[in-house]
């Protein structure tokens, strides 16, 4: 039985884990293979199709082409060949480096990519999921098909977006980047490109293992402890492999880090960090809804309000009153996992194999927030609470009575009051996701004739979670509590409320979903005939898919109503979708080594289609490319691809939600009181014409907004463009260097209006301004009558086919391998290697509003708040130097992210430009044996810290996810084979 993982956060002073039993050993053998080398093979010598079943046993020769005899298949295609190179450019991670960075989950390697800005990860927090994603170029993670030995994984959510916790890391032969769209091969999704994560299926033996990290302030334990067993079967006639593992990471706080313990925000001209956070507070503020020219001159609910220092005593409020709630957020969220699987292949005569895959992984990941803010405008009858206040309070709610201002009906007993009070007496508010997910495939494959294949297979994968919420408070007790129809509620001053109160208002929420994925796949593959020009044969490959994907989201009664503060209520969603394609490719070599053409080859692929959603039917993509090589040191490769993506079931069909992402309020700034139209705008949305330009019209960073589905969206397309050159240089055997240029537009996406809250903002009062277009009616009623956006009535951002987004860059590879005439260890030479894997991104666009394509948030080299949220530096690289000697690897990795500059030129911020980050990690490995390696090292060797922000921040003062937080970090594992 799985621990409550409350208990992995519920005490900030307390980390004690339950796992005590001794950890068995890890990580893979030291080699010498290469970091990141050429495309490696999914299929091997008696292969029958490109499934993308990895094999270990291709022989690369020093020009990292496979044996004579050898066909391949690499990650972009179905058609197996004899080379490694295509026309679409290939980024192949090891697993060495998955070994040397210490790594259990593969988030850790795979967003320190250049080709990748993180999605979610162990940082995220608020937002958090308990889930890691991959957000390949920056498009997006519902527009990175991820696949698991070439064939689709299964997702988490209605997003249809795979959760990388459930890809077991310690079996990880390699992963594969395919950049551009590839909907032509494998179907809807695949706009930014694929990401394939080869896991080993041919293990023979016996294979345990274990890694224990920590940091050096001595938090943030992680461990884990894996199986794997692999046999062969019958005479060798089938092979099963199975495995499982346990993984366990404990949580740091915010109040762990210096930089992250106190929640910052900038002084009123942005010229200095101060100490910030929300302006709801344990003590309580108390606002008078009045007009200003209604609301008694010196009462103290007027202007900026109550705020309540003592148990019923208060005082007007001032900017210094603000709640640090940073240290009771997490920093680093907890995690456990049991992850089990296994792989069986069995000959049944005749050239058919029939083969099986299963997995199952129980993830538990727990997010902890600061105790829940209660705002809105809330009915108060003086009657009720006067206990609780003292005599000049309780005359001033009487005065305010006695006004016949809107809202109000004078002498009834019963005031209106904005109200914001934090109820720290529930504690802190604790989301625990467990989620359940396993897949099986069954499939056949064998031969047709002599030159043709095929390959038919059947998976199902399924994910369940149950979402449990605890902190949350209901709105109607809260009210009730304070209106007189309910034992009155005691929130005037700190820590008032008594634990009979909090039981009053306290709800413990809970939501289910869950998402299945059925995929039906048969293919053909095979070769026709030859020119004759020494190249190889004319090769196709064809078939059907068909997939149907299914999702689920259960929120209990409160949540669905509405009546939650706290965590984001959110309305049922339930919806599935089908579809229907045919494929087809062809990899046509015209010639080979002949006088000025060392080889040529076209490809060509094409995919029609069908879906079960009117308003997407059936859709074309297709896809060309050319290899040219003059010499057999240097080729040249291009290709074009036309994608698309079919919407997903939560953007399709999901139901109200609610999100509190941050944002400006152009009403509150100075700029909005100095312009006209903007002042005109900000009077029309709600805003009292007094308050237009000063601070208080917004109190906190984070603006409380509505989303939902739109069932009548459209598919997204993309036009993907690659031209590359790959130089292998005789002269210096070891070295391959690429440079391949990407160019990829994705038009009619799906997005929220306007690009978002801050966007759609941005563009109705900056930009668009003008009362009748969609993005001011957006805002139209949502205000309160002191023109804030509170819980009362948020603004509506929905789903619509309304944006544009581009990248353009350069991805640079160079791999080094050469031998070295020195040992230590008496072996007489040994070797050195060298990888530099980069990217530079000169445009990262996104165009909110297609009709206004002046309007464009550029985000190469950019981060912020406004619109490109995580940082993209325009330069990002990884690379790793290691010497390889005897048994005994000791390597050194680099990781740097050029500067970026904040997105919003009309807002100036303490920090508008990020320096250049520059990171240091050491490993070593031995082999200490042949069935046992030792390996260890620490990452950010000189303990890094961020970059500290203020109100242009993510979380925790930086972004947690791009910017190491945890500092210096070590890791020590083992592995035995036997």
């Amino acid at each position: 039985m799985l621990q409550n993982v409350h208990s992995m956060v519920a005490s900030k002073g307390d980390y004690t884990m339950n796992f005590r039993s001794r950890l068995l050993a890890t990580t893979l053998a030291a080699s010498a293979a290469a970091v990141v080398a050429p495309a490696y093979a999914q299929t091997g010598p008696g292969s029958d199709s490109g499934t993308g079943t990895p094999t270990n046993n291709i022989d690369q020769s020093a020009t990292g082409e496979p044996a004579e005899g050898d066909t391949v298949v690499v990650t972009g295609s179905r058609i197996k060949r004899r080379d490694l190179e295509t026309a679409a450019p290939v980024a192949v991670v090891g697993q060495e480096e998955f070994k040397l960075s210490g790594t259990v989950n593969v988030e850790q390697v795979i967003n320190t990519l250049p080709q990748v800005i993180p999605g979610s990860t162990s940082f995220s927090n608020n937002p958090g999921g308990g889930v890691s994603t991959l957000n390949l170029r920056g498009l997006g993670e519902n527009r990175t098909l991820v696949l698991v030995n070439g064939r689709r994984w299964m997702f988490y959510d209605s997003s249809q977006i795979t959760d990388l916790n459930t890809i077991p890391a310690f079996l990880l032969e390699g992963v594969d980047v395919v950049t551009g769209g590839a909907s032509a091969v494998y179907g809807s999704d695949a706009l930014a490109g694929v990401v394939n994560f080869r896991l080993r299926t041919d293990l023979t033996g016996v294979e345990a293992g274990g890694q224990y990290n920590l940091t050096e302030r001595g938090d943030g334990r992680r461990y884990e402890g894996y199986l794997a067993i692999g046999t062969a079967l019958n005479d060798n006639r089938g092979h099963a492999t199975v495995y499982g593992e346990y993984y366990r990471r404990e949580p740091i706080f915010q109040g762990a880090r210096s930089y992250t313990r106190e929640a910052l925000g900038e002084n009123g001209d942005s010229s200095a960090l101060v100490p910030g956070g929300s302006s709801t507070t344990p003590d309580g503020r108390f606002t008078s809804t009045f007009a200003p020219s209604a609301c008694p001159t010196g009462n103290v609910y007027c202007g900026g309000g109550a705020y309540f220092t003592a148990p019923g005593v208060s005082r007007p409020r001032v900017g210094t009153d603000l709640y640090n709630f940073a240290p009771a957020n997490l920093l680093q969220v907890p995690q456990e996992r049991y992850l089990i699987g296994g792989y069986a292949d069995y000959d049944m005569g005749g050239g058919n194999t029939a083969y099986l895959e299963a997995s199952f992984v129980n993830n538990r990941v727990a997010n902890e927030l600061a105790a829940t803010p209660v705002t809105g405008t809330f009915q108060v009858n003086i009657a009720s609470v006067s206990p609780f206040l003292n005599a000049a309070n309780i005359a001033a709610l009487r005065q305010l009575d006695s006004v016949g201002a809107a809202g109000n009906t004078v002498g009834d007993g019963v005031v209106p009051l904005s109200v914001s009070r934090r109820v720290v007496e529930t504690g802190s508010r604790n989301s625990l996701d467990e989620r359940n997910a396993f897949r099986m495939l069954v499939g056949v494959k064998g031969g047709i004739t002599e030159g043709f294949n095929y390959d038919a297979y059947y998976s199902y994968a399924r994910t369940r979670n149950s979402n449990v919420q605890s902190g949350n408070i209901s709105r109607s007790a809260f009210q009730a509590g304070l209106n007189g129809t309910a034992s009155p509620i005691n929130i005037f001053g700190p820590n008032t409320l008594t634990p009979a109160m909090v039981d009053q208002i306290t709800i413990l929420a809970q939501n289910g979903d869950t998402s299945v994925l059925q995929v039906a796949n048969a293919s053909v593959t095979g070769s026709l005939f030859n020119f004759g020009f020494g190249g190889d044969d004319v090769s196709i490959a064809a078939g059907g898919e068909y997939r149907k994907m299914t999702s689920e989201f259960i929120p209990d009664t409160a949540l669905s109503s509405g009546d939650v503060i706290g965590f984001n209520a959110g309305d049922p969603t339930a919806g599935s979708y089908n579809v229907k394609e045919l494929f087809g490719e062809i990899l046509v070599p015209i010639a080979a080594r002949t006088a000025g053409i060392y080889n040529l080859e076209i490809n060509g692929a094409g995919r029609y289609s069908d879906y079960s959603l009117s308003n997407v039917g059936g859709v074309w993509t297709y896809a060309g490319g050319v290899t040219y090589s003059p010499i057999r040191d240097i080729s040249f490769r291009g290709q074009y691809q036309h994608a698309v993506r079919a919407p997903n079931v939560a953007e399709l069909f999901a139901g109200g939600a609610v999100n509190f992402p941050n944002a400006v309020d152009p009403c509150a700034t100075a700029a909005a009181a100095a312009n006209a139209t903007t002042r005109a705008l900000c009077v029309a949305t709600g805003v009292p014409a007094a308050l237009v330009g000063t601070p208080g019209v917004q109190l906190n960073t984070q603006i409380q907004n509505r989303t939902g589905g739109n069932p009548n969206l459209q598919e997204e397309t993309s036009d993907s463009y690659t031209a590359g050159i790959v130089l292998r240089p005789s002269f210096l055997p070891g070295l391959s260097m690429t440079a391949d240029y990407f160019n990829i537009k994705v038009e009619n996406t799906v997005s929220t209006l306007g690009g978002g809250l801050a966007n759609s903002l941005d563009l109705c009062y900056n930009v668009v301004q003008d009362i009748n277009s969609p993005y001011c009616q957006a805002f139209v009623g949502t205000r309160n009558a002191l023109g804030q956006f509170d819980a009362s009535n948020p603004p509506l951002i929905g789903n619509a086919n309304v944006s544009t987004l581009k990248v353009e860059g350069v991805d640079v590879q160079v791999d080094y391998q050469t031998r070295f005439p020195l040992s230590l260890t008496g072996n007489g030479d040994s070797k050195l290697s060298f990888f530099f894997l980069g990217t530079y991104t000169r445009k990262n666009d996104l165009t909110p509003v297609a009709e206004l394509p002046d309007t464009v948030n550029e985000c190469a080299g950019r981060f912020g708040v406004l619109a490109c949220g995580n940082p993209t530096p325009k330069y990002k690289w990884t690379s790793r130097v290691s010497w390889m000697d005897g048994g005994l690897t000791t390597s050194v990795r680099w990781r740097h992210l050029s500067a970026v500059r904040d997105d919003d030129d009309s807002t100036d911020y303490f920090v508008e430009r990020i320096p250049a980050y520059n990171l240091i990690d050491l490993s070593f490995s031995f082999d200490i044996t042949d069935q046992y390696n030792l390996s260890m090292g620490v990452n950010n060797l000189f303990d890094k810290n961020p970059k500290i922000l203020g109100f242009n921040q993510q979380q925790a003062n930086t972004y947690p996810s791009t910017y190491d937080v945890l500092g210096r970090d070590f890791f020590v594992s083992t592995r035995f084979k036997f």
